[in-house]
């Protein structure tokens, strides 16, 4: 049996709330504003928007799975974030890349590879 570390079991279970979460927040706000005519930034920001979600969900449950393309998944999904926020305030710069440093490191550290290695070969 493949024991899976517990700090995969973590950054899985954070995509999928972080991605579910942001989902039904940015659903919300399209719902919302639809009622009073979607213009077409809106519409841009949705159909980029929904799909990271997503995206965000399916990399944390396909972590748990101990899937090797999920977490280069996850990574890309968090390095994103940083080239975005290029755009925002320098704390949200920061915040994003310093949080893409550490999950990173928690997924490709040693035993996570071999965890990822493992499920491969089985």
């Amino acid at each position: 049996m493949n024991k899976r570390p517990v700090t995969i079991l973590i950054v899985g279970w954070l995509f999928i709330l972080a991605g579910s979460v942001g989902l039904i927040y940015h659903s919300l706000d399209v719902i919302r504003d639809a009622a009073n005519g979607l213009d077409r930034h809106e519409l841009i920001d949705a159909a980029v928007i929904l799909p990271l979600r997503v995206i965000a969900i399916i990399s944390g449950v396909f972590i748990l799975y101990a899937c090797n393309w999920a977490r280069w998944l996850c990574v890309l999904w968090m390095a994103f974030h940083v080239v975005v926020s290029i755009w925002h305030s320098a704390f949200a710069f920061v915040f994003h890349l310093v949080l893409t440093i550490v999950i990173g490191l928690l997924l490709f550290r040693p035993k996570a590879s071999e965890y990822f290695r493992k499920a491969q070969s089985l």
